[in-house]
């Protein structure tokens, strides 16, 4: 019988996207303990009951993760509720889409806070507690956009490749102390969100992911693979790894590019309210779940990503056929 607990898990920006499409794969799959961080109630109170309808046990955490000291009282509950902490992700997100003359100080500052600086004081709290046991995985949900970024969103696009800077140096400090803590940055491409009915929009009409555009489902798949993996990074969807190593080959191509597709690939044909309320600042109420409006558009499936994580049993079947054929050829030879 196995008596193996199961793991406890933390998850900042749980209420919703790809926060809660995780909490909920991670429940599924391995029953796991959940502290669920964010900042609506509502959402905070749908995501628990997801995460306990599919076997798992949840704690919610309501707090802001630009606030250090909340969560790190968050961390200390999760560890005196649920025990000691196995995973950490990092999800929370928020943007402004504006051009950057458009975007203010106060935007630019806010947007760092929550996307770079919540990253870090998640981090924070899970290295006080991993360090000590010499174990454990810390998830950075990141982006195409940590190497390559677009218009209208230079606040996060900027925050995205702070957070790689950090995994750098979060890496190799790492390995000096010869710690076996094991640090993975996902990377994903355009996502089936509600963020782009609640992140602040200075734009005439309504923004959108550019396409083509992925379920949540396929991040979240990404992202527990990831904590049972000792991976360096992770590249989720091919639209990912085209503009990565794109962007490294031909950065100039990419300005160009951006620079005449950007602007409209992250606008639909409809009207912006700009009278509605957005997450900037506050969290907007009620529980929009996992998904955003681009159902009919999204992908429930990257094969991309499938080959990526049974990349070692591919590579075993191709050396595998490669010795068959040699040694066909070798008794065709003889024969």
């Amino acid at each position: 019988m196995n008596t193996k607990k199961p793991r406890v898990i933390v998850i900042t920006g749980a209420a919703a996207g790809v926060g809660r499409a995780t909490a909920r794969m991670f429940a599924e799959t391995e029953g796991a303990r959940i502290g669920l961080l964010a900042r609506g109630p509502e959402a905070l109170e749908g995501a628990k009951r997801d995460v306990e309808e599919r076997g798992g046990q949840a704690v919610i955490l309501q707090c802001d993760v630009a606030d250090a000291e909340a969560v790190e009282a968050a961390a200390e509950r999760v560890e005196r509720e649920l025990g000691p902490i196995d995973v950490w992700v990092n999800v929370a997100m928020t943007s402004v889409f504006a051009f950057i003359k458009d975007t203010t100080p106060a935007e630019f500052k806010r947007v760092t806070e929550v996307c770079y600086l919540g990253y870090v004081n998640g981090t924070l709290a899970a290295l006080k507690r991993m360090l000590p046991r010499d174990r454990g995985h810390i998830i950075q949900v990141g982006s195409a956009l940590a190497y390559r970024g677009i218009p209208l969103q230079a606040a996060y696009c900027a925050s995205k490749h702070a957070i790689q800077g950090f995994m750098d140096s979060l890496r190799a400090e790492l390995i000096h102390q010869k710690s076996r803590i094991v640090p993975v940055m996902v990377q994903m491409p355009a996502l089936n969100t509600p963020q782009f009915d609640w992140c602040k929009n200075k734009l005439p009409n309504k923004s959108q992911p550019v396409p083509p555009i992925f379920q949540p489902e396929v991040a979240a798949r990404a992202i527990v693979f990831a904590s049972k993996n000792q991976r360096r990074e992770i590249y989720v969807g091919l639209p990912t790894v085209i503009a990565i190593i794109g962007n490294k080959l031909f950065p100039r191509l990419g300005d160009l590019y951006l620079g005449k597709t950007g602007v409209k690939s992250q606008q639909t044909d409809e009207k912006a309210d700009h009278s509605k309320p957005d997450n900037l600042y506050e969290a907007v109420g009620g529980d929009p779940g996992a998904h955003g409006r681009f159902d009919a558009r999204a992908h429930a499936r990257s094969p991309q990503l499938w080959t990526d994580m049974h990349r070692n049993c591919i590579a075993g079947g191709l050396v595998a056929a490669a010795v068959a054929l040699f040694g066909a050829w070798c008794a065709t030879r003889e024969s």
